[in-house]
């Protein structure tokens, strides 16, 4: 999977995410185009989301309380985003 972005949105309680995804790679009921597996991130749940159609996925919090989290897995994410130029020379 390459990250090619990663916006954190603390209004919608969820970091944004555009990556390369192989739907093939997840387990999936036929039929559906939205998957949501619900993570434990140092005792915070953390949700991760990915809609088939629409070719996106995204982390959230059920809780304002816990909007610090995503404001840091954002941080963790940005040095691994793949800027087009990038992906070309890895290829």
């Amino acid at each position: 999977m390459k990250l090619l972005s990663a916006k954190f949105d603390p209004d919608a309680l969820s970091i944004m995410i555009q990556a390369q995804v192989d739907f093939e790679q997840f387990e999936r009921q036929w039929g559906a185009d939205r998957h949501q597996w619900l993570l434990n991130f140092e005792g915070c749940p953390v949700w991760l989301h990915y809609e088939f159609y629409g070719d996106i996925c995204w982390l959230s919090v059920d809780s304002a309380n816990d909007i610090e989290v995503l404001g840091f897995l954002t941080r963790l994410l940005t040095p691994l985003i793949e800027t087009p130029q990038e992906g070309l020379h890895g290829q």
